[in-house]
């Protein structure tokens, strides 16, 4: 059975940083090429940040250079480090692996303006 459990959200200023965790059980997440995604509220959920089987990432232009994609496969676990944060930052984000329909509880980031 696939879990995966986000946590490292809450609230923060503009220009502020966190860093969010993804820990997954039942999948190798050093197996599979995993993503971050958000979901703002009354919008779509959108995909934020990939890193491959390899190790190599891929952001969206939103996030691209104020956020960063790294993994532990030690621990099973996958990292999003957001920097220079935006009140268009806001949203609940999740992890998951690419392509699969896996998802967790999320965990919710605000960003004051």
């Amino acid at each position: 059975q696939v879990q995966l459990v986000e946590s490292g959200g809450g609230l923060v200023q503009t220009g502020g940083s966190l860093r969010l965790s993804c820990a997954a059980s039942g999948i190798i997440s050093s197996d599979n090429a995993m993503g971050w995604y958000r979901q703002a509220p009354g919008k779509q959920r959108e995909w934020v940040a990939t890193i491959s089987r390899g190790g190599s990432t891929n952001y969206a232009g939103s996030v691209k250079g104020r956020f960063t994609i790294s993994r532990d496969n030690a621990k099973n676990t996958v990292y999003l480090q957001m920097s220079s944060l935006k009140p268009e930052d806001t949203a609940i984000y999740y992890c998951s692996p690419s392509g699969a329909n896996y998802w967790g509880q999320g965990t919710q980031v605000t960003v004051s303006s």
